[in-house]
């Protein structure tokens, strides 16, 4: 029987989060995106850098979308989240341009 304190909305939005099972199918996948990494670091210095400018965003886009909750979140909330991230690599981007052109 359903809970005449609780709205219709807190049900929906009880039933959009995750489960225990999905967090640890996330962190089991962070754990071995980290040990590619460093098996990627342990090759030599390119490698080591391919793997930061690849795997690094990914584990970094799993953590936002999942334990940050981003997937739940509302189109408006994405779209201010990837303005932050698209301005922080503008301006990585003119940094570094700055420091290859000396």
């Amino acid at each position: 029987m359903r809970d005449p304190a609780i709205t219709v909305s807190e049900h929906e939005h009880a039933a959009s989060e995750p489960g225990y099972g999905t967090f640890i199918v996330v962190w089991g996948a962070l754990l071995v995106l980290t040990g590619l990494l460093v098996a990627m670091s342990h090759l030599g210095q390119r490698y080591a850098v391919l793997g930061l400018l690849t795997i690094t965003p990914l584990k970094a886009g799993l953590v936002f979308y999942y334990f940050m909750h981003l997937k739940y979140e509302g189109p408006l909330l994405k779209a201010v989240v990837f303005v932050a991230l698209a301005t922080l690599l503008i301006f990585f981007a003119l940094l570094f341009s700055d420091v290859a052109f000396r």
